[in-house]
C-alpha cells in the first residue's frame, strides 16, 4: 500500500482496511490463453498502490532498439485516444467523464486513493488537430478541430463523415483532407447510455466497409452493486448503422470494453475489455478477445469462461453455460485502454500483432500495467508472449510519469500513443523510416478558400466542465 500524498485520515483508513485484504501468494503467468486463476479472496479492501505522478523532464519512454520516441504534442487536456486521417493529420480525443455516486464508504476512499494517480488537468471536452506538415516527424500544428464536446472517446472517419463517440452520444462532423477546424457543430447520430456512467468511455471503431459501427458501452458498477435494472443496455458492444443511427446489440457480457478494433483482411472485430475487482489482485485477468455477433462473454455472472461469480445474485446458470472463453489474457488489472493493428510499416518483429495501451493498476501491491505491449499473432491469432514495446512510464519504487491509453498505428511508420497522465502525445518510429512504401504524402492538400481560419487563430482554451 502507497499512502503518500494522501490526508492523514484518508491514508490511516485505507492502510487499515487494505491490511483486511492481504493479498495471496503471487502466480506465475497471467497472459495468454490459458492464464493462473488463483482462488477468489475478498477483502475490506483491496491491496493498493497508486501511481505518484512526476515530470518526465529529460527522461524519455523506453522503446526496442532500432526505434525512437518524441513528444509530438504536450499540454493537452485529458488525451484518450487518436485517429490518424488520410493526410497524415493526427487527431487527439481529450476529456474525462463519468457521474457515478459512490455507493459504500469504502468507494469514497477508493476513489481519493485512485484521483491521487491521475492528472490534475481540466477536461478538455474537444479534439485536437496535429499536422507536420513537412512529414519530418515535428508536429509543428496543434490547433482545436472541435470543442465543447462531452468527454468525446471514440473516433471513426468513414469517407467525409468523422464520427466521434462522447459519453452519451454518437454525433458528427464533415471531413476534407486538409482541414484544421470543424466547419459547424456536431450533428448528433444516436443516443448513448449515460445515466450513472460508472464506467463512461465509449471505444468504438467502423466495419471495414463503413456500414457500421461498433460501439463499446461499460458496465454500471463492478458487480451489479447498482441493481441489474442499472445494467440495462450495458457491458455490451452496440453495432449502429452509420447512416442512420440505429442499432443493435452485437455482443454482450463484456465488463468494460474500453478499445475496439478491425482486423485488416478479416474485418473481425477485436476488442480489450477491463475486468471486475475486488475478488483479489490476480483475478481477473483483463483480456483481449475476438468479438463474436451474439457472443456472451460472462459479466456479471461468471469469469473466463465457466468461472462462476458467487457475488452475484440471483444466479444464472444458463448465462453462465453460455459464456465465450476470451482469446487471450492480459494481466489482472493492468486496464488495457488502447488497441491496434499493427502492419509491415512497424518492421518484421511487429508487423503482425495488435498494440495496446495499458494505463496501470491501483489495486494491487505489485502494480503491473503502466505500458503498451505487442502481441504476436499467427494466422490471424494471438500467438505467443506478449512484449514490451514502451515501458519506463513508472518506476519501481513509485514515481509515475505517464498512463499509456489509445494506440494507432500511423501508415507513415509509427506507433502514436495517447499519455493522460502527462497530457501528452508520443510518436515511436523506426530509425531509418518505414519498412515499407508509405502512402503519398497528403498533408499539404490546400483547403478550399474561406473554408477555415488561420490556424494560427484557433488554439484557445475552453471550459472546464468537470
Amino acid at each position: 500500500m502507497n499512502a503518500r500524498h494522501l490526508t492523514p485520515l484518508a491514508a490511516a483508513m485505507a492502510l487499515a482496511l487494505a491490511a483486511c485484504g492481504a493479498s495471496p501468494d503471487p502466480i506465475e503467468r497471467q497472459f495468454g490463453a490459458n492464464p493462473d486463476l488463483p482462488e477468489p479472496s475478498r477483502g475490506v479492501l483491496p491491496n493498493m498502490t497508486i501511481a505518484e505522478p512526476a515530470e518526465w523532464g529529460d527522461r524519455l519512454p523506453v522503446v526496442p532498439e532500432g526505434f525512437e520516441v518524441r513528444a509530438i504534442a504536450t499540454g493537452l487536456g485529458i488525451p484518450r485516444q487518436t485517429l490518424v486521417l488520410p493526410n497524415g493529420d493526427i487527431l487527439v480525443a481529450e476529456g474525462r467523464g463519468g457521474n457515478a455516486p459512490s455507493l459504500k464508504p469504502k468507494d469514497v476512499i477508493a476513489g481519493v486513493i485512485k484521483a491521487k494517480g491521475t492528472t490534475s488537468v481540466p477536461s478538455g471536452d474537444r479534439l485536437t488537430l496535429l499536422r507536420d506538415a513537412d512529414g519530418d516527424g515535428d508536429y509543428e500544428l496543434q490547433t482545436v478541430f472541435a470543442d465543447n464536446l462531452d468527454a468525446p472517446y471514440g473516433l471513426a472517419l468513414v469517407d467525409d463523415t468523422l464520427y466521434v463517440a462522447n459519453q452519451d452520444a454518437v454525433v458528427t462532423f464533415d471531413y476534407r483532407p486538409g482541414m484544421t477546424q470543424a466547419a459547424g457543430p456536431p450533428e448528433e447520430l444516436t443516443r448513448l447510455p449515460s445515466q450513472i456512467n460508472h464506467h463512461w468511455t465509449k471505444a468504438m471503431t467502423a466495419s471495414a466497409d463503413g456500414r457500421f459501427l461498433y460501439v463499446g458501452i461499460g458496465s454500471n458498477s463492478n458487480i451489479t452493486e447498482r441493481g441489474m435494472v442499472a445494467e440495462q443496455d450495458r457491458a455490451v458492444i452496440w453495432e449502429i448503422d452509420a447512416e442512420t443511427g440505429m442499432h443493435r446489440e452485437y455482443a454482450g457480457g463484456l465488463r468494460n470494453p474500453t478499445a475496439l478494433a478491425i482486423q485488416p483482411g478479416t474485418g473481425q472485430l477485436w476488442a480489450v475489455v477491463n475486468e471486475r475487482d475486488e475478488i483479489g489482485p490476480d483475478l481477473v485477468p483483463d483480456y483481449l478477445t475476438s468479438v463474436q455477433e451474439g457472443g456472451f462473454y460472462g459479466w456479471p455472472w461468471a469469469y473466463w469462461g465457466q468461472n462462476v461469480d458467487d457475488r452475484v445474485r440471483p444466479e444464472n446458470p444458463e448465462k453462465v453455460a453460455e459464456t465465450i472463453v476470451p482469446d487471450y489474457a492480459l494481466g489482472s488489472h493492468v486496464a488495457a485502454l488502447g488497441l491496434d493493428f499493427s502492419s509491415p510499416v512497424m518492421g518484421p518483429e511487429f508487423a503482425d500483432g495488435v498494440f495496446i495501451g495499458q494505463h496501470g493498476s491501483w489495486n494491487r501491491a505489485d502494480p503491473v500495467g503502466y505500458n503498451v505491449i505487442f502481441v504476436p499473432f499467427s494466422n490471424g491469432q494471438p500467438a505467443g508472449d506478449p512484449i514490451e514495446f514502451a515501458g519506463g512510464f513508472r518506476e519501481d519504487d513509485g514515481p509515475t510519469y505517464g498512463r499509456p491509453v489509445g494506440v494507432t498505428v500511423d501508415p507513415a511508420g509509427a506507433l502514436i500513443v495517447a499519455d493522460d497522465l502527462s497530457n501528452t502525445i508520443w510518436r515511436i518510429s523506426r530509425i531509418g523510416g518505414p519498412a515499407v512504401e508509405s502512402p503519398p504524402d497528403a498533408r499539404l492538400i490546400p483547403e478550399p478558400p474561406d473554408a477555415d481560419p488561420d490556424p494560427s487563430d484557433q488554439y484557445q482554451g475552453v471550459e472546464d466542465n468537470d
